[in-house]
């Protein structure tokens, strides 16, 4: 690579030398015609001063080019002329100094003033910067006055080709279908040359492929790759990596280049059909399988991808169409074949399917490739099991009259044993659905019978289950349910609807209806049945009330006298038959209550024994009113007379403004709990032996402290309870910060301990001390038994 950088650098100082030598010559030659022409433009300027009255002077000045170039990245041992200004007022005696201004003069470029050669004194690189703007000026070397008019030139960078192709969009990723056709386009990448595309073949670039034949191929101008090859499969390969290399002179020897990777992946098309693996598939179902449940599963590979490898699956025929149906698993494409309805081995053992698979989405491009489908043949046998007998029918339904007596027939089940065995059956009604045990069952051959009369109007229906077992067998069992009414048998008499009483004032008129009365049956009513209703024979001649029977079950009472009198009679009772038409008939007597009440002119009851609670006629709302008022008041009264008795007592707690002289706290306990130190120090009296010095008061703050009395004097270890209370009461009398008051305590203290001792065995059998245990014969019969331990003890120790 530098090799053809340094025959660059060396072609582009040549062409550079022989182009100076060549303007040099037209300088030369152009000389006298711009003499001429300056001639020519002093002649004009010497015919204005004659209009004018003026000379006018014309600066003469001449540059060699207005425009120099260097090459970039020169990187020779001197600095590299760029070029030589020169101004025609230079007579070359040095009075005339060039100096140089504008971008990187100073710095990049330097002048010399004396004959006007610029250098450049750095290494340039043309893609950084492509040219500089420079301005040159002559002027008097003594007195810095400028000669003439400053001149502006530039100063290009010529290019070399120093940039290798890049690819600034790498690496790249493409996809293209497989089976795609020669020449489809895949993908276009480019690469991008800092060189000059305007100079040369520096920027001039030319792709070819390094890695990927015979495969993809690239446009050697575009960059566009294609594929190469037909028929290229992506369940045989699915991803191909490429390298594309960018050249630039051209492609020429000499150049440089880059390279990228572009990584190619074969998109999935439906070419290929599903197909079975197996040609038969066998499965086996036991008959005890119930529809729904799964027989098997059978799969159709497909290796195309998403939906191009979705399968359908379907029964194309078969003796087991009716039997079975086939689905889908959507996770695993496979075919799911499941039971539609039960089968049984007796009946037949195999059956024989036609399955076929096949793409649902087809793909038109290759569909000249097709079928895309397969069959395959599913065998499927049916495994024998040991069921539970089978019921003759699905359900029973049986009739049995009421008060039937026990042991009457109700009806019988029968099933059977469908194995090949043919087992005998044994028959049971579970007890949870005859609690009561209505009904039995004989085992052997399903009969059942009441075992007692049943009551239709207690429970018309009963509905029991029969379970049938195997004899022999697993012991499964097959239930049935039956249904057992109880036919009605007219065994009721009938009886009123209701039983509420009828109210009749005392000045009711004759022939006055009262009451209409119905009655109710507990048995079946039949269509045509209905009850009939009459007076019983002891009132049917009665002088007060007589009855109407309306023949569509109801009765009317009328009033058949003037006048009642609750002074008199008050209640009376009206004894009623009621009959039946059933078979047998049945009748009974029911009693009529009439209460005879007081009432208005316009028969409005007023009152009735019956409702003793119900007020005067004579007493208004407003007197109620009043009444009412006047309990509140009275209540009103003694909830306030109440209140002022409360506020009347004296309050518990002492407040602070009140001046209480007597505080008597009484303490009947052995202690009293925190309450007991408010007023004194309950510690002494715990441990009397540690009393001594001096002790404030609790109850107060005193506003003087006082030293200890010198009567005082500390108790001694053996402290008399009566003598220590004796000198505390002394203390607080004469103590000065004690309250103005009186305080009584009581002090519930017990004493120091028992002279006896302990009665412990555990601490006598610590000690080595002798004890005389003979008191305890005199303690009395509650500790005779200690008594005789020790004293048993001590006369074995004596005998010993």
């Amino acid at each position: 690579m530098w090799e053809g950088l340094r025959l660059q650098v060396f072609l582009l100082c040549l062409g550079a030398a022989l182009w100076s030598a060549a303007a040099a010559a037209t300088h030369r030659g152009s000389g006298p015609r711009e003499r001429g022409h300056r001639r020519h433009l002093s002649l004009h300027r010497h015919r204005e001063r004659g209009k004018e009255g003026q000379v006018l002077h014309r600066s003469k000045r001449g540059w060699v080019w207005n425009q120099f170039f260097v090459i970039e990245e020169y990187t020779g041992p001197d600095p590299v002329l760029v070029g030589r200004l020169h101004s025609d007022v230079d007579s070359g005696d040095g009075n005339i100094k060039y100096i140089l201004s504008g971008e990187g003069a100073g710095t990049i470029f330097v002048i010399d003033d004396k004959t006007g050669n610029i250098h450049a004194t750095k290494t340039l690189d043309r893609e950084e910067q492509a040219q500089y703007t420079l301005t040159a000026q002559a002027v008097a070397r003594d007195t810095n006055k400028p000669l003439e008019p400053p001149s502006e030139f530039i100063v290009k960078v010529q290019d070399i080709n120093d940039n290798p192709p890049e690819f600034l969009h790498g690496p790249y990723y493409a996809r293209v279908a497989e089976m795609s056709n020669v020449g489809t386009s895949v993908i276009k990448v480019t690469a991008t040359d800092a060189d000059d595309p305007t100079y040369g073949n520096s920027a001039r670039l030319v792709y070819s492929i390094l890695q990927g034949q015979p495969y993809f191929s690239v446009e050697p101008q575009t960059g566009i790759i294609r594929t190469a090859l037909p028929n290229m499969d992506r369940e045989a390969r699915q991803e191909y990596d490429v390298v594309i290399q960018a050249k630039d002179m051209g492609g020429h020897m000499g150049g440089l280049s880059g390279t990228t990777q572009v990584k190619i992946t074969l998109t999935d098309v439906n070419d290929n059909p599903p197909k079975f693996t197996q040609t038969v598939y066998a499965m086996a179902v036991s008959e005890d399988k119930v529809p729904g449940e799964e027989v098997g599963r059978l799969k159709a590979k497909d290796p195309d991808l998403a939906e191009n490898g979705l399968v359908d699956y379907r029964i194309l025929e078969g003796d087991g169409m009716n039997l079975f149906e086939i689905s889908k698993d959507s996770e695993t494409q496979e075919a799911v074949i499941k039971l539609k309805k039960p089968v049984d081995f007796e009946t037949k053992r195999s059956y024989t399917l036609r399955v076929e698979a096949s793409n649902p989405h087809i793909d038109p491009r290759f569909a000249a490739w097709g079928p895309y489908k397969d069959t395959t043949t599913v065998k499927i046998s049916v495994e024998d099991a040991d069921e539970p007998p089978t019921f003759m029918a699905p359900g029973y339904n049986f009739e049995v009259e009421e008060n039937a007596p026990a042991g009457t027939l109700v009806g019988r089940v029968h099933a059977k044993d469908t194995d090949i065995m043919n087992n005998p059956v044994s028959y049971m009604i579970p007890r949870y659905t005859d609690l009561e045990e209505f009904f039995t069952i004989n085992p052997e051959d399903g009969i059942i019978k009441t075992t007692r009369p049943l009551d239709r109007e207690a429970q018309a229906w009963h509905n029991i289950s029969v379970s049938a077992t195997e004899n022999g067998g697993h012991h499964q069992d097959a239930k049935v349910r039956v249904n057992i009414k109880v036919k009605d048998v007219n065994d009721n008499a009938p009886e009123f609807a209701t039983q509420s009483e009828v109210l009749v004032c005392e000045n009711v008129s004759p022939g006055k209806l009262i009451e209409t009365v119905s009655a109710t049956d507990k048995d079946e009513m039949a269509h045509r049945q209905h009850f009939h209703f009459s007076l019983a024979p002891e009132v049917a001649n009665n002088h007060s009330f007589s009855l109407k029977d309306n023949r569509d079950s109801t009765a009317s009472i009328f009033v058949i006298r003037k006048g009642f009198s609750r002074m008199t009679q008050d209640v009376y009772h009206l004894p009623i038959e009621i009959n039946d038409n059933g078979v047998p008939p049945m009748s009974s007597t029911n009693t009529l209550i009439v209460r005879v009440c007081s009432c208005d002119s316009k028969e409005t009851i007023l009152s009735c024994n019956v409702e003793p609670f119900i007020l005067s006629a004579g007493l208004s709302t407003g007197a109620l009113i009043a009444i009412l008022a006047c309990i509140v008041i009275l209540l009103a009264i003694v909830v306030l007379f109440v209140a002022l008795r409360r506020q009347k007592k004296e309050p518990l707690i002492v407040f602070e403004e009140e001046d209480i002289r007597e505080n008597i706290i009484t303490y009947d306990d052995e202690g009293g709990g925190e309450e007991d130190t408010e007023a004194f120090d309950i510690a002494t009296l715990q441990n009397p032996d540690g009393a001594n010095g001096f002790l404030p008061r609790k109850d107060i703050k005193p506003e003087l402290q006082y030293p200890m009395r010198p009567g005082l004097r500390p108790i001694g270890n053996s402290v008399d309870v009566d003598d220590f209370i004796k000198t505390r009461i002394s203390d607080a009398d004469n103590d000065p910060t004690a309250p103005p008051y009186d305080s009584i305590q009581i002090y519930g203290y017990e004493g120091r301990g028992s002279i006896a001792g302990s009665l412990s065995s555990l601490e006598s059998v610590t000690t080595d001390s002798d004890l005389d245990y003979d008191y305890l014969q005199s303690w009395g019969p509650r500790f005779k038994k200690l008594a005789d331990l020790y004293g048993t003890k001590d006369s074995a120790d004596d005998n010993s």
